[in-house]
Order: structure tokens, then sequence, then C-alpha cells
């Protein structure tokens, strides 16, 4: 057991070893580890032809020099490549050396049984082609060694054996050699590229999950879907929706006495607790301005409680402000404002996507907001009339709204049946309201 976890780590630190030969800072992944697989499998070759080439001498056949003149120029490839590093280069001089050196061989072994299969070696140049380069350069690389394999078994049967044959056990056992070894090669090769392969699909697939997530958060998954799908602009047309903005009240003279770090904290952790609000009620976030949260239901998915989803949320935002967590600490006010009623929805822009919506009920919603009371939620008469049932509302009577004259309007207190203090309560600061602005 130790010896096999010492070969590992032996054979771990050859591979560390020979990634560096060639290696670039500038390299992008998939170049180093094209630069570092190449590398590999030609120093897997390299014994693999002194042997081949120590046999044949030993048998007497002066054949045995051209595995050893692949070995040399090989060896010296490597060598050139560790300190130019043009990966092409030495992937184009391996390819030559593989294509050549063992199919001519054939010729004056004696063709193709008598050269022990020898010239089956010359298919790495095309499956390297593939490998490192492209199925283009692949087809090339094939046509090529098909033609030499056949011209050079072709000749060399015509011809003959060019000095004393060998023996046929040592022409089998060469044969049973150049298949298991060479296809060992191969299957290394291939099985490292098939690895490679798909370590690259699954970072893809991560890049691809983490855009779709960014995706996600700018815009309405059905959205984002038909975006996909589609190239025409994305606009709706809602008949009945509701729409909310949350504004926090003076929040401007607040933050000047706030370095911006802090600022920006503050913003994110209270419209965040509004994003969580806005999804358990299955709400659609729209967008933030400044310090103005809008939020929208019955789009882009009609609902029919479109206006009591967005009034739950409503009120659990003012609790959220009360409360005695980080948020209800800052001390801040929220001004809210309600309306419902049709509106258009679309994606505009072609650079950071924003689903948005238009319309006199978007418009008469954000003066709801602006025209509205630090710590209430204004609502118009449209959406009480969709509430008035289910919830607690208090007339606020009618206000003067820039281009919609007057507007009557109601304060949304909460669910009937939660309290009829609270209801009391929110009328009786009405009629303070009232006396205030009559006088």
């Amino acid at each position: 057991m130790r010896l096999l976890d010492r070969t590992r780590a032996v054979v771990d630190r050859l591979v560390a070893f020979l990634a560096l030969v060639g290696a670039d800072p500038h390299d992008d992944e998939d170049l180093r580890a094209r630069k570092a697989l190449l590398v590999l499998i030609s120093v897997l070759i390299l014994p693999v032809a002194a042997l081949w080439g120590a046999l044949y001498l030993a048998f007497g056949s002066p054949v045995g020099v051209v595995p050893l003149v692949y070995f040399g120029i090989l060896l010296g490839a490597i060598a050139v490549f560790s300190r130019t590093r043009d990966f092409p280069w030495l992937l184009r001089v391996a390819q030559i050396d593989i294509l050549l050196a063992p199919t001519l061989s054939m010729i004056p072994l004696g063709g193709f049984l008598d050269a022990g299969g020898v010239g089956l070696w010359g298919i790495l140049a095309p499956l390297g082609a593939l490998v490192f380069s492209n199925v283009r350069s692949a087809a090339r690389w094939y046509v090529a060694y098909v033609v030499v394999f056949l011209g050079s078994g072709i000749v060399g049967e015509i011809i003959g054996p060019v000095w004393e044959p060998l023996p046929v056990w040592f022409t089998s056992t060469m044969l049973a050699l150049n298949i298991a070894v060479g296809g060992t090669i191969v299957f290394t090769l291939l099985a490292v590229f098939a690895g490679q392969r798909r370590a690259a699909l699954a970072a893809l697939r991560l890049e691809q999950a983490k855009a779709e997530n960014l995706l996600l958060n700018i815009l309405p998954r059905s959205i984002a879907d038909r975006l996909k799908a589609q190239a025409q602009p994305i606009a709706d047309q809602f008949g009945s929706a509701s729409i909310l903005f949350a504004d926090v009240v003076d929040f401007t003279p607040w933050s000047e006495r706030l370095p911006p770090a802090e600022v920006v904290g503050y913003l994110d952790h209270l419209f965040s607790r509004f994003d969580d609000l806005a999804e358990r009620h299955g709400l659609e976030k729209i967008k933030t301005i400044g310090d103005c949260y809008m939020a929208a239901a019955g789009v882009p998915t009609p609902r029919p409680d479109h206006a009591r989803a967005l009034a739950l949320m409503a009120l659990d935002m003012l609790d959220a402000m009360r409360s005695d967590d980080e948020v209800g600490r800052l001390g801040l006010e929220l001004r809210v404002g309600i309306n419902s009623g049709p509106v258009v929805a679309g994606v505009i822009g072609r650079k950071r996507f924003l689903y948005d919506l238009w319309g006199d009920a978007v418009n008469t919603a954000s003066r709801m907001e602006s025209h509205g009371t630090p710590g209430r939620i204004q609502i118009t008469g449209a959406t009480y009339e969709l509430l008035a049932d289910e919830f607690e509302c208090v007339p606020r009577g009618t206000i003067t709204v820039k281009g919609k004259g007057e507007v009557e309007t109601w304060y949304l207190v909460g669910r009937r049946g939660d309290g009829a203090s609270a209801a009391d309560e929110a009328r009786e600061h009405t009629l303070a309201e009232r006396g205030l602005e009559s006088s």
C-alpha cells in the first residue's frame, strides 16, 4: 500500500513537472491543459521509441535506427518548445515525426505483416490533430496517414525485406506490442482528452448557471425564458394589476451624516428584507430608484388577488420598519402608495435589461406614495374596492394630485379581525391630519 502511494506521488510530481514545460503565464486554462497533455504523450512515447530501436538493432535490423532518429527529433522538439513555448510548432513536428517514421519503416521491413504493425503508430498524427486542433485539420492528417500507410505497406510488399528477414516469432511479438502499447497510448490520449472535455463542459454549465441566476436576479423567470427564446421586443398588456411604491422618509438628510459604505449597507439590508417579503408573497420586485422600492402583483403572471397580495406585503413592510431587529433599529419610516389598474409591461434596453411597467395606474401609484404620510399606506379608490371586504381601510378624503386633480384616497390599516384598536388609532390620526390640513 505504501509502495502504491509512493508511486502515485512520484507520478503526480512528474505530471506536475511536465505541465510546466513550455508553460506561459499568459496561457488560458485550455491552452495550458493542451500543452501539458501533448508534452505528457510525447514523453510517454520517447522510451517506447528507444526500446523499439534497441530491439530491432539487437536482432541485426538496421531499421532500428529509424525509431532512434524519431526519438532524437521529438526530444529536441520538446527542448526547443520549453524555450519558445510555441505550441503549434511542437504539435506539427510531433505529427510529422510520428506520421513518417513508423510508416516509412514498413518499406525496408517488407510490408504490412513483416513490419509487425509498426505503421499503426502513424494514426497518432490525425488523432493529435483531433485532440489538439480541429476536425478539419484532423481529416487532412487522416487522409495523409492513409496514403502514407497504404503506400509504404504496398511498396514494402513489392520490394520485400531489404535486409535479412526477422524471425517470425519476433515479428508476431512486435505486432502484439505495437497494438497493445500503441493502443494504450491512444487510449490514454483519448481518456485524458475526454476528461478535460467533461471538465470543460462542467465549467461551462457552471458559468451558464451563474449567468442564468444573474439574469433571474434582473428579470422574472418567465420573461427571462421568453427573452432567450425570441428576438423581438417583449411587451404585454395586463388588464388588472396592482403597483406599490415605498419610499424611505427623510433618507437623504439621514444618509448625509454617514459614510457612503454604511449608506449602501443600510439600503442593501433594508431592500433585501423587502425582497424576501416579495418572494414570500409571490410578488414581483420591479426596481429600486434611490431609496424608493417598487413592486407589483399580477405581472408578469396574472392573478385575481393581486391587490390583496400587495396589501399584505405593504403591511409586512411597515411591520419590518417597526421590528426589533436591525431594520427596525434604523429608526426610519416608510411612505407607501398602492394603486390598481391596467398596465403595460415589457423589457427595455439592450444592455442591463430592465423589466418595467408603464401606464396611468403606475403614475398614480407613484403619486400615492409621494402625496402620502410617513408610516402609512395610502391607496386609491380602485384598490380600496378590491380590498374593502377583507381589509380595514380608513378614508383620508380627497387630495390634489398633479395631472389627476382631486383624488379620493384611503389609508390601509390592516386585515379585518386583527384588532379594532389599530383601526381606531388610524381614524384618530386621520382626523388629526385633516384638522392640520384645514388649519
